[in-house]
């Protein structure tokens, strides 16, 4: 393995890059009309156009991916996240030419992608799983209202083919349910091509956990610890932290000791995200596995000391890993990402797309780490997700992380277009941030305040 296409954009596409630079290993970039001029083409060894703006055209579009790996002389592909990272299709496309896939297998991404059958492969591995129900497709509603009553409301209205917060609706009582059943699955069959919805039961108050977990593809796996996820808008995280502390030491290790159980159950291959909710008790409960790096995976690169998609590459060039033990990985200290979107918190979180007239990014800050695809000048676009940048930092303790992200905030500079900066800030300086009341309905509880 020589060269890698990196079938992606942004910000994620230059992190990847950053890691083959460091083995050795060209790169390809792959960029839209849209994306022309963008710092991911830029960087890249190579970089080939594959169509119009529209993601259907271009980054979605399995031939001119493939064709581009081929054309270029690739010998892998690297999928990063959103986009096709968790499409089997196209895993098995990219293997169909020869090339090698850097992710797990298909049939893992089959697996966890359909969420019934995710929850049942975490149901053999042990892993604890909220009441749910049977799918439901738009051509058969029947004994919705009894399966509502079984798994008790509140509830979610889940896409089962669904990830990354899109096709979640909440249902409070009876009289809401079928219109919801209804709007999520016409979501649903937009977003991923699939109507089917499940029912699962609303934990409240609750937290959202992830655990993030590496397998050799032979049986074994282990656990990179937790990063804490509650901090979110519409369902989609924007401050992630670890370690987290609403879970104590005990659930720490029951819940890595769970995910770490369903990725070897699996015989996972690479890099992969088990994502609970855990309630004031000390239960928690399997949401769904993401089979792919995860956009806050830098908080774990933080904490660990370990590069993540260097972990990757190395697997898929065949690379001696027997030194990543379970009992050689290690956390230290306290990191927290915040998401920089160009967006209006204050108009429901709307995208905000616009040019970057200004873009200057803080240095000489201790303990802080920018990974962002764009530069003063880029243009942020409708056609695309809005985020912008992620900043990462890492403190001695929480106290410390926290102090470091609001000095990296304030000395950001981004003008040309709104931006959540302020909203982040806010958030971080609220009390109840401070005391760890870090609830997934935090946002919602407190949103006049942080407005």
């Amino acid at each position: 393995m020589r060269k890698v296409l990196v079938a992606n954009r942004g910000e994620i596409a230059c992190r990847i890059m950053r890691s083959c630079e460091k083995l050795g290993l060209a790169t390809v970039a792959v960029y839209s009309e849209a994306d022309k001029c963008a710092l991911h083409a830029s960087i890249a060894d190579e970089a080939y156009s594959i169509g119009p703006p529209a993601a259907k055209e271009s980054y979605l579009a399995i031939e001119k991916l493939v064709g581009a790996a081929k054309a270029a002389g690739a010998d892998a592909v690297h999928p990063g996240y959103g986009f096709l990272a968790e499409n089997s299709q196209f895993a098995r496309a990219v293997m169909g030419a020869g090339l090698i896939w850097i992710g797990p297998t298909p049939q893992s991404i089959d697996d966890m992608g359909d969420k019934e059958r995710a929850r049942l492969l975490a149901k053999a591995a042990g892993v604890p799983v909220l009441p749910g129900s049977p799918r439901f497709t738009p051509d058969n509603l029947r004994g919705l209202a009894a399966a509502a009553a079984a798994v008790g409301y509140p509830l979610l209205v889940k896409a089962a083919a669904g990830g990354g917060g899109i096709g979640m609706r909440r249902v409070d009582r009876l009289e809401e349910l079928e219109k919801t059943v209804i709007a999520t699955q016409t979501l649903a069959e937009k977003s991923f091509g699939d109507a089917a919805v499940y029912l699962e039961r609303l934990i409240e108050p609750a937290r959202h956990i992830e655990i993030q977990v590496f397998g050799f593809g032979d049986g074994r796996a282990v656990h990179l610890f937790e990063r804490e996820c509650s901090i979110q808008r519409r369902f989609q995280k924007i401050i992630e932290e670890s370690p987290s502390l609403g879970i104590t030491p005990v659930t720490r290790q029951a819940m890595a000791k769970a995910a770490a159980a369903l990725a070897a159950q699996e015989r996972y291959v690479g890099v992969g995200t088990v994502e609970f909710v855990a309630d004031e008790s000390g239960g928690f409960y399997f949401l769904e596995m993401n089979t792919r790096i995860q956009v806050e995976h830098p908080v774990t690169e933080m904490t660990t000391g370990l590069d993540l998609v260097e972990l990757q590459l190395r697997l898929a060039l065949g690379d001696d890993l027997s030194d990543l033990t379970q009992e050689r990985i290690k956390a230290s200290g306290h990191a927290i990402e915040c998401r920089i979107y160009a967006e209006n918190p204050a108009k429901s979180f709307l995208p905000s797309p616009g040019p970057l007239t200004v873009f200057e990014s803080p240095s000489g800050l201790p303990g802080i780490r920018i990974d962002t695809g764009f530069r003063q000048g880029d243009k942020i676009t409708f056609y695309y997700d809005p985020m912008i940048t992620k900043v990462i930092t890492h403190g001695r303790d929480r106290a410390e992380a926290i102090a470091r992200m609001r000095a990296a905030l304030d000395n950001f500079k981004v003008e040309g277009l709104a931006t959540n900066i302020a909203f982040l800030l806010k958030v971080l300086n609220h009390p109840a941030f401070h005391a760890g009341e870090t609830f997934t309905r935090f946002v919602d509880s407190h949103l006049k305040e942080l407005l």
